[in-house]
């Protein structure tokens, strides 16, 4: 399966806002789009006007780049969601949300969403005691996601918390700091997704 292998930094400022690629760096005066907040390239400085369709695919690639994942998978999620009842938007972020790599990074497991999919893919994660290493794994009410109980693994993920220390857990996860353990409360509610996400540009644009 294809991946962008580029400079991750030039996704967040051709969308002109923090996707929170490069975990703690994001919050750091060394952050690209505080660096230089415009378009990569030649004539990035070059303001234009965007149309809606141009907003709405802008918005459709701020997300699939947040969360890492490519267009078969996105599109999957969109009707997976558009069939299910409820708002179609709310309910694909959710859908994103409860990805089991996304869980990770919540938990502040890993400092980025690709870290956190990297301990997945390399079975370091276990969800009700079973090793899952499938980043998509959907979590949902009750499961317990833990970090395998290995020294060095855990005195990585140890110095990830205490360098994460003042990152929120949302309250749809509860953690345990001691036992490199996470439990999942509840479906995530969109209160509870804080990014600056237009979901109903995105119901838009696949709608017509």
């Amino acid at each position: 399966m294809g991946r962008y292998t580029d400079s991750v930094c030039r996704l967040c400022r051709r969308q002109g806002d923090k996707l929170f690629l490069k975990g703690t760096r994001c919050q750091t005066d060394k952050c690209a789009v505080a660096r230089r907040p415009f378009p990569p390239g030649q004539h990035g400085k070059l303001r234009k006007k965007e149309s809606d369709y141009g907003l709405q695919v802008a918005e459709k690639q701020k997300v699939k780049r947040m969360y890492g994942v490519l267009e078969r998978q996105f599109r999957n999620y969109f009707r997976k969601a558009s069939l299910a009842k409820g708002v179609t938007g709310t309910i694909l972020l959710q859908s994103l949300e409860r990805r089991l790599d996304n869980v990770v990074f919540r938990l502040s497991f890993a400092s980025s969403r690709s870290s956190a999919r990297q301990l997945v893919k390399h079975s370091r994660i276990s969800v009700n005691g079973k090793n899952v290493n499938i980043p998509s794994f959907a979590v949902k009410v009750g499961d317990k996601v833990e970090v395998r109980s290995r020294e060095g693994l855990r005195k990585i993920v140890k110095d990830t918390l205490e360098l994460l220390k003042d990152r929120p857990v949302p309250k749809w996860i509860k953690r345990d700091n001691e036992n490199f353990k996470g439990e999942i409360l509840a479906l995530p509610e969109r209160s509870d997704i804080e990014y600056t996400v237009n979901e109903n540009a995105i119901v838009e644009l696949y709608s017509k």
